[in-house]
């Protein structure tokens, strides 16, 4: 993924970032409900640690009415250290499988040296990394669901010179708990989404964070395409 350019951020070219804020609108179906533009304006008005960069995309369609997504990444100098994509899904009707009508869904990406891979138990610890994310931030949620996936590749022929390659992958999604007016606290969510993201790149905490979450060693960049 390339880096992205901070539009959550201040920027010296206002009227470009409304014009791009508006464009992300009409492709990813805000304005919606009050309730979901309340969320979404939560997300923007966020302010992330500076290492991790941020920026709207365009959202799925299909999952839900309502759909909002950022994609980031997170960069030390010039090197990419993990990537990721967070929607924000939107059901004023509810949705069973939800018990809610919000759902936050997430890919997160980062490369690994080998060894670390192979870790028996590194599902488990990217698991409590999540978790330990949102409770390290007094968040409530419910209905938490994911998938841990771990890859390795090696290269041959023309490739032969490049090292074997390791990547994690966190698939996951869950509800948050609604505040006043139907609204959740999405701004915490995405801080604590970015807190995985900085964990899974091997950053050290931005703060105090949640004893019981394990800390790996920094991992490599993706490697060049």
């Amino acid at each position: 993924m390339a880096a992205a350019h901070g539009r959550m951020s201040d920027s010296a070219d206002g009227m470009d970032d409304m014009k791009d804020t508006e464009e992300a609108d009409r492709r990813s179906g805000s304005p919606g409900p009050p309730a979901f533009r309340a969320a979404v304006d939560a997300l923007r008005s966020c302010r992330l640690r500076p290492q991790v960069e941020v920026e709207a995309t365009p959202a799925p369609q299909r999952l839900a009415p309502y759909a909002y997504a950022l994609e980031a990444v997170v960069v030390d100098g010039e090197q990419e250290l993990a990537d990721g994509r967070l929607v924000l899904l939107h059901d004023p009707a509810g949705h069973d499988a939800w018990r809610g009508t919000f759902r936050l869904v997430t890919l997160v990406r980062a490369e690994l040296e080998p060894e670390m891979a192979a870790d028996p138990l590194l599902p488990e610890v990217c698991w409590s990394w999540l978790t330990g994310a949102l409770q390290a931030r007094g968040l409530g949620y419910g209905e938490p669901s994911g998938t841990i996936t771990r890859a390795s590749s090696h290269y041959f022929g023309g490739l032969g010179e490049r090292p074997p390659a390791s990547q994690i992958e966190i698939r996951a999604s869950w509800t948050p708990r609604e505040g006043l007016g139907g609204v959740p606290d999405t701004a915490s969510h995405l801080a604590s989404w970015c807190d995985l993201l900085a964990q899974v790149a091997g950053l050290p905490p931005a703060g105090p964070g949640d004893a019981s979450v394990v800390t790996l060693p920094q991992r490599r960049g993706p490697q060049p395409q």
